[in-house]
Formats: C-alpha cells, sequence, structure tokens
C-alpha cells in the first residue's frame, strides 16, 4: 500500500513555571511565536502552564488560581493561533462554577476560535499529587477536535497510564494523542526508582501510539517545585512518538521547544498493516465495565 503524505509540524512547550501567573502567560506566548516561527502547526503547552503545580499541597488559596473557559487566557492564546496561523492546546485550571473546578484542556483552532475543551478524567491522590482536592472529574468524554492541520484528541497527565482513554480518544478519530503533563521525581524515591519511574511513563505512552496506530505527543514540565529538601523535579523529557512506538523527538530536563514533523499518512499505512481495530472483540468487552471481575 502507498503512502500519500499528509505532513503535520508539531510543537510541543516545556518549560519552568514560576509563582507568577502572568510571568508564565507571557512565557508561553512567547515560546508559541518561537515554535510557529520554526513551522510548527500544532503547539501544546504542558499540564497547568500558568502557575507552579500546586496541587503539591491543600489549600484553598490555590483556587484563586482558577478562571472560566473562555476567559482571559484562552483569549489571549487565540489571538496568538489566529496572528500564527496556528492550533493551540492548552492546559488550565478551570473555573465552571462556585465549588467546581477541572483541570481541563482548551483546543483552539488556527483561525483564533475555541473548539471546545477537555476536562481531565482521571484524577490522582498521591503524596504531593492531591488533585482531588481540587478537581472536579471531567464530564466531557473522550474527543477528536477537527483541527484545521489533523483530527487530534487531548488527555491529560495521569490520563496517561489508561490504555481505555486513549482508545476511545483513538475510536473518536483522532490521529495524534497530546497529554499535557506535570509529572516528576520525589527527590528521596529518584535514586532507587528514578529511571524505572520515567521509564514506564514513556512505555505506556508508546504502547498507546502501537495499539491505536496513532501518533503521541507528550509535553511535561521542568525545574524543582516545592521545598528544597522535598518537593517534585519534574524530569521534563517530552517527546513524540510514532504509531509503531518509535520516539521520533525527544527533549531534555532543560527547558526546551521541541519541534518535529509528522506524517498522518502513517496512520493509515499502520491500520492496514497492523490491523488492531479491525481484529478487537468488541462482543467479548463487555466487562471492561466493571470496577473489577470476582
Amino acid at each position: 500500500m502507498s503512502k500519500k503524505s499528509q505532513k503535520v509540524k508539531l510543537g510541543l512547550v516545556q518549560m519552568k513555571c514560576s509563582d507568577d501567573p502572568e510571568a508564565n502567560t507571557k512565557k508561553v506566548l512567547r515560546r508559541i511565536e518561537e515554535a510557529a516561527d520554526r513551522g510548527a502547526q500544532i503547539i501544546s503547552t504542558q499540564e497547568l502552564f500558568r502557575t507552579p503545580y500546586f496541587c503539591q499541597t491543600e489549600n484553598h488559596d490555590n483556587f484563586e488560581f482558577a478562571e472560566p473557559i473562555p476567559g482571559p487566557t484562552t483569549e489571549l492564546l487565540a489571538k496568538a493561533a489566529k496572528k500564527n496561523k496556528v492550533v493551540v492546546i492548552a492546559s488550565l485550571f478551570e473555573k465552571r462554577a462556585a465549588g467546581i473546578f477541572h483541570n481541563a484542556a482548551v483546543v483552539i483552532d488556527a483561525d483564533g476560535k475555541v473548539l471546545g475543551k477537555y476536562r481531565k478524567m482521571h484524577i490522582p491522590d498521591d503524596p504531593l499529587y492531591y488533585e482531588k482536592f481540587y478537581f472536579t472529574p471531567g464530564d466531557t468524554g473522550f474527543r477528536c477536535f477537527q483541527t484545521r492541520y489533523a483530527p487530534i484528541g487531548v488527555l491529560v497527565c495521569w490520563d496517561q497510564w489508561f490504555p481505555e482513554a486513549a482508545r476511545l480518544t483513538a475510536l473518536a478519530g483522532a490521529k495524534i494523542l497530546f497529554y499535557p503533563t506535570a509529572i516528576g521525581w520525589h527527590p528521596s524515591e529518584k535514586k532507587e526508582y528514578g529511571e524505572r519511574q520515567k521509564s514506564s511513563w514513556e512505555i505506556i505512552q508508546r504502547s498507546h501510539a502501537i495499539a491505536n496506530n496513532v501518533f503521541v505527543a507528550s509535553t511535561n514540565r521542568v525545574g524543582h517545585e516545592g521545598s528544597k529538601k522535598g518537593g517534585i523535579e519534574f524530569w521534563g523529557h517530552s517527546f513524540i512518538s510514532d504509531p509503531s512506538g518509535r520516539i521520533v523527538a525527544l527533549a531534555g530536563c532543560a527547558e526546551e521547544v521541541l519541534i518535529s514533523t509528522v506524517d498522518l499518512a502513517e496512520v493509515e499505512f499502520n491500520r492496514v498493516h497492523w490491523p488492531f481495530l479491525r481484529d478487537r472483540r468488541v462482543d467479548a468487552y463487555g466487562k471492561l465495565t466493571q470496577r473489577f471481575i470476582d
């Protein structure tokens, strides 16, 4: 089967975050401009780029970081998207109503139009990742956004560990799965567990690319946040995987705008030659909706 090229250039903005939301927003706008100047057509931020990763503590004051979607930040991002003719995927702390907040990702098309948002479905509650205190579980379902350059899906951080999320987003039509992320090491654990943790994080996402014959683009933050003796050391290493699970672009552990061209023709090519979707036994998977099979 011959492949007719459908090339799209992706940009992932990996950066450190300060305590100043306005400064972080200005920084991401500069990085979007840089990515666009380098030819990127679809650009993704990391998770909750406007703020430090505040979920390390349970503090009611942090709800002041939240804003509506659409809102002031999406207006700025929409202007940047329209000016540069790029699609922007932005992870934001959404205030939906009094007492209802979400970890959301907004998708803005290349004409500046907000196509919609995805609300993080899987909410963790682990040491220094106290997200259940802040975020109501998402109710948007798993979506495909038909952008100017490609049909894409967006999932957020903890979602990346769940194959069901990737599968349903791919079945909705997405050819690229974006994962805005904030993941790192507890410094006290890094020596013993650090390499295997980062490896597991990478492998699970590459497996989603293979199982669904899609591209995966994961954007992580960098830098140490929190107490000097503890906190989280965000490991960066944003990457893009092709539908065979091969990493085609990989960032380091410093601030970086990662740029790579992908060819969407590979999605159809792989689905013909590795027909996982064809051979699914949809008649036999009913028990997946159960918490556990006793």
